[in-house]
Formats: structure tokens, sequence, C-alpha cells
């Protein structure tokens, strides 16, 4: 996955502040679950080497910057990536994603397997798990319960895989906002963990947990492949 501060999503829903992971370390988390509807007008398309310019601009944006590292003098949220690279090196075991608003991109997402991708960034991780990342980039676009959407449907696509067990996600452990956000769509804390220089608190989400909280995204899933 991308280096630089593990999972952006607390630009993903300002809005009522959660999702995300975490009570006491370890230990399974009791929440009110309160969600917003799915928004019709939002979907998740392959990028391609189209969107390298879109995703270099987003890297740029103060907000996502925040979000991805903990050093208040960087200027940019992937220090690494160059974009042209990233979206060449896609294969079947890594992908990004764009959202669309009504046919304007807003965000993005990748999807890793991370027992398979060629860079290894999770180390050693046990099969049959998915990894997503998820930002937002248009900053016009926070605290509108867009990300919210953009994560059930990755869930969705991640999940329609019948191998796939549980899906992590590793945001700053200093992003409590991401924190919350996850917690909502019913994600729990696993640990914290260090990736590179970040220090990360990955959380997880088994596919029993998603199909309790998320009964009707996994029925249109296999309605789908009926």
């Amino acid at each position: 996955m991308l280096a630089g501060g593990g999972d952006y999503s607390f630009l993903v829903d300002l809005i009522d502040v959660e999702m995300g992971r975490k009570g006491s370390l370890g230990r399974q988390v009791s929440v009110r679950f309160d969600r917003n509807p799915m928004n019709p007008d939002i979907v998740l398309r392959p990028a391609s080497q189209s969107d390298a310019s879109l995703l270099e601009r987003w890297d740029r944006q103060p907000h996502v910057i925040s979000a991805t590292t903990d050093d208040p003098a960087a200027e940019k949220a992937f220090v690494d990536a160059y974009w042209p690279d990233e979206l060449a090196a896609q294969d079947e075991h890594n992908e990004y994603l764009i959202a669309e608003l009504c046919g304007q991109p807003i965000g993005a997402m990748q999807i890793i397997d991370p027992h398979l991708e060629s860079t290894h960034y999770w180390g050693e991780i046990q099969p049959n798990l998915c990894a997503i990342d998820i930002w937002i980039g248009e900053p016009d676009c926070l605290g509108r319960g867009y990300g919210e959407t953009m994560m059930r449907l990755a869930l969705q696509r991640c999940f329609a895989d019948p191998t796939v067990t549980a899906i992590v996600i590793d945001p700053l452990a200093s992003n409590v906002r991401a924190h919350k956000f996850y917690r909502r769509l019913g994600f729990t804390p696993v640990g914290r963990r260090k990736f590179g220089d970040d220090d990360c608190l990955v959380h997880e989400l088994k596919r029993q947990n998603w199909r309790s909280n998320f009964s009707e995204d996994a029925i249109a899933i296999q309605a789908g492949t009926e």
C-alpha cells in the first residue's frame, strides 16, 4: 500500500465523525450504529493513467497531508508515490479506484490483497484478507457523508469474493476522527503497529460483522451473483 500514514479516512466523514476503530486496544467495542443511506450518485471506477495528475493534485491538499503523516512540515501526502508508476503497477492483487459523484471525481481508494501484493507493505500477514486505503481529495466534499458510501461500496467489492474473511485498515494512531469513522462501520481495533516511521492503529472488519451491520449490502452482492 502507499507509504505515508496508512489510512487517510478522517477525510472521509467529518460529518458525524465516525467509522473507526477502537475503544480499548484489542477489545470488542460496543457502539451505537447510526448510518446514512447509500448515496446513489456515487460510483467507484477503476483508476487509469489519465488520473495521475488528479491524484498528484490531491497529494498536495493540506487535509490529505495531515491525515497521512504526523510530520507538520510535510508538503505532500505520499512522498514516494509517482502516480504514473503506481497506476501502471496495478494488478489482480492491487487496484486503485476513483470515486465519482455525478460523474465528477471526489476521492480515491486502494484495495489490495495484503498477503499477495508485490510490495509486501503489511509484511507477514494471513491470507484471505483485503486491505483498504481511502481519501477524499476535494476539500468541498468533506463532511457530507460521501466517505461512508465509498467505504460501503468498497466493502461490497471486497466481500463479493467468498474467500475474503476480513478487511484490515491502518490509520495513524493520532487520527482519532478516522477511528470514530471506522467504528461506525463495524471495525474493531487490533493493535498499534509501525509501518516505517508511521505509528498506526490497525483495525479489522470481519465478514460476519459486516453482514450483521450491512445486511442489505450483503443481500445486494448475493443478488448480483445469481
